[in-house]
């Protein structure tokens, strides 16, 4: 079991090559990895349910006692990240399948590899929970919201059977998770060093197989996405960062609100996508899953180095307030 779970630790840490290297192969070998596609919404589930037996009671005792930075957080992701995917959209030409998906992918809550990088970033990990919980359960109704909103205009939207479809791959198996995290508190202890695994496993076989359905579009769009996916998320992380200093929050929760807002739940993004609308809308989730592991790691790097003192200045002696 310590091997497992030394393993399970690696891969969690390598997340971002296991992602790089499965969107590869996806794209050189589509024909063996689009056979997933039927699979993703599963693959989701596992993920959720993952989550679900890792949340406590503490996270969301973390909402009553900072109401106000939770509340930074949670408007910070469902504001920024769809509004600068709307602007994106109108500044950068693209097919309405794309707009639509990165829309789709900037209305999605925020992303649970958001909770490693702010560890690693030396920001204020608790919050960063609290957020993401509280987005994920928000999720069923403000993503489908938003998504009818904003994307209506470029493909048809469903919001009613995407609130299903969203309860039914992300709050269910939560709340399975939690369930059984109280029922077999046990057997759930000895299974999470594990879960890592399990979640890279999914994520990258998921991303594997919307590359392997769109690898025409991919070939042809691919840099153009990739370049809206990068503004994107480097955006919002900005704004993020910025919309937490100008509410007064020290460093060590702007540099949690920061990553939260720019790093978002792809794998729903992808599931979504590709259920609702095509596989080339689930093209931007994809790429977005395998680019935000890899500048969250970059940022978190940078952060780490950033310490607030008790004068306000970081480490460089620059101002932070």
């Amino acid at each position: 079991m310590n091997r497992l779970a030394s393993f399970s630790t690696f891969v969690g840490k390598t997340f971002a090559v296991w992602v790089i290297l499965f969107a590869v192969l996806g794209f050189f070998f589509p024909d063996t990895f689009k056979q997933i596609g039927p699979w993703i919404v599963t693959l989701l589930s596992i993920i959720m349910f993952g989550m679900g037996l890792t949340l406590s009671v503490d996270d969301f005792r973390e909402v009553l006692r900072r109401p106000f930075d939770v509340t930074i957080g949670v408007v910070g992701q469902f504001a920024i990240m769809p509004l600068l995917a709307v602007l994106l959209t109108y500044i950068i030409p693209m097919p309405p399948e794309v707009a639509a998906g990165v829309i789709l992918v900037g209305c999605c809550p925020g992303g649970t590899s958001s909770n490693v990088m702010t560890f690693l970033s030396k920001g204020d990990v608790a919050l960063s929970v609290a957020c993401t919980s509280v987005t994920t359960l928000a999720a069923p109704l403000v993503t489908p919201f938003l998504v009818w909103m904003f994307a209506s205009q470029f493909l048809p939207v469903d919001g009613w059977a995407m609130f299903l479809s969203i309860v039914k791959v992300v709050l269910v198996p939560l709340a399975l998770g939690a369930l059984l995290q109280k029922l077999l508190p046990g057997v759930v202890k000895a299974a999470v060093p594990a879960l890592p695994l399990v979640s890279v496993i999914g994520i990258v076989l998921i991303v594997s197989a919307v590359v392997g359905g769109s690898k025409a579009a991919i070939a042809q769009s691919g840099l153009m996405i990739f370049a809206v996916v990068v503004l994107h998320n480097g955006l919002g992380y900005l704004l993020g960062f910025f919309a937490a200093k100008a509410a007064g929050l020290s460093l060590a929760k702007r540099k949690a609100i920061a990553i939260e807002v720019g790093m978002q739940n792809s794998g729903l993004g992808a599931a979504l996508a590709t259920a609702y609308f095509s596989p080339l809308a689930a093209v931007p989730s994809a790429i977005f899953s395998v680019w935000h592991n890899i500048s969250g790691a970059l940022l978190a790097n940078w952060f780490s180095s950033r310490i607030e003192t008790a004068t306000g200045a970081d480490e460089s002696g620059k101002k932070l307030k």
